[in-house]
């Protein structure tokens, strides 16, 4: 599964795959694909710069990335404590009644939020690239539109690719004008945030809107038949997230988090705004019901409602709520139905496009090579 993109980046298979865990970031690159680690939840500098040193010893000098949320837009002199002091006491005094409606118990005293939202601030996100430089990461992507131009040129000083996620040709057109190496397409059927347009329409768009810019096709893909399919459409390579949920090297801590995903099915998740204050796709639960009800407050914008859940989040996952408890992910979860290691999935997902390959190659009267 070689494009002229894996090759660049001296990987065997153009499977990319993004992950908050390292060690399924590292198998991923073992595996020959290409690891690219989540930063968003590392608010502490070091936490990332072990993790990625943990990344270091456990990938074989093989190639992975790193992926972190920044706006494009600076905001100057604005800190945690001044966006705290945006939230409406309405919507506390929501989020406390919904708490309580559901016998969510209280942290112990002192105990703080397991989960916090701060990675989505840009000062903490130039504070993950300050760590991140420092280490031989080969791509840099964003999941929030086109980094600061010096952010991009920082990257490319360091020899570093640098994507972003798009979810309309509109979007595409911008990062490559904003100078990226790299377009994920990523469709609606995608876990996180996404945009309108499903994969199947929004890859070739991209591709052709900023060709010859590489373009990897992501959302709503868990299969070789899938992959297939996305570099059919144009794509260099795919880019997957959910499907990585379920494996063993996952760190999920809650088998009550596990077993919903391993039992939901394609129609379970929705694109809500309950997490962050932009629209994202995650297992429907009684949370995002419950957010998502014309009678409720309605949420706020990134980044209010991220701030104002984060406690509430870390107390359900804590306690391992059932009916509240939930985690992006994409459509693609019908069919995460079973535990494996990543290496497994890999192995899968490689054989599959090797079957597709040969199929199509049969329909168009081709023997296989």
């Amino acid at each position: 599964m070689k494009t002229e993109l894996s090759q660049k980046l001296g990987i065997e298979h153009a499977i990319f795959g993004f992950t908050p865990f390292p060690a399924v970031a590292a198998a991923l690159t073992r595996a020959g694909g290409f690891g690219v680690l989540g930063a968003v939840r590392y608010t502490a500098p070091d936490d990332l710069a072990r993790d990625l040193d943990w990344m270091q010893d456990h990938t074989d000098g093989l190639p992975y990335g790193l992926d972190v949320v920044m706006p494009a837009k600076r905001v100057e002199g604005v800190s945690e404590t001044d966006v705290e002091a945006m939230i409406p006491e309405g919507h506390r005094e929501f989020v406390r009644a919904t708490l309580a409606k559901h016998g969510v118990p209280e942290l112990a005293e002192g105990e703080a939020s397991g989960w916090r939202i701060t990675g989505w601030m840009e000062q903490v996100a130039r504070g993950q690239l300050d760590v991140a430089f420092d280490y031989p990461v080969k791509l840099l992507a964003n999941a929030l539109g086109s980094p600061p131009a010096d952010v991009v040129a920082r990257a490319h000083d360091h020899d570093v690719l640098v994507a972003a996620l798009a979810g309309s040709a509109r979007h595409a057109r911008h990062h490559a004008e904003a100078g990226l190496d790299i377009v994920v397409a990523q469709g609606y059927e995608a876990g996180g945030h996404t945009g309108e347009i499903a994969s199947m329409v929004l890859t070739p768009e991209v591709v052709d809107a900023v060709s010859p810019l590489p373009v990897l096709a992501a959302g709503g893909i868990g299969s070789g038949e899938q992959i297939a399919a996305g570099l059919a459409l144009g794509a260099q390579g795919v880019w997957l997230g959910s499907i990585w949920l379920t494996t063993t090297e996952a760190e999920l801590h809650s088998r009550a988090l596990t077993a919903k995903l391993l039992a939901a099915g394609s129609g379970d998740t929705v694109r809500s705004r309950a997490l962050t204050g932009k629209p994202a796709r995650q297992l429907r639960t009684r949370w995002t019901d419950a957010w998502d009800d014309p009678d409720g407050p309605g949420t706020l914008p990134m980044p209010l409602q991220g701030l104002l859940v984060a406690e509430a989040v870390s107390r359900i996952q804590k306690y391992e709520v059932e009916p509240l408890l939930g985690t992006p992910v994409g459509q693609i979860v019908g069919r995460m139905n079973s535990e494996r290691s990543v290496q497994q999935v890999f192995d899968e997902l490689t054989r599959g496009f090797e079957k597709t390959v040969d199929r199509v190659n049969r329909i168009a009267g081709r023997s296989a090579s």
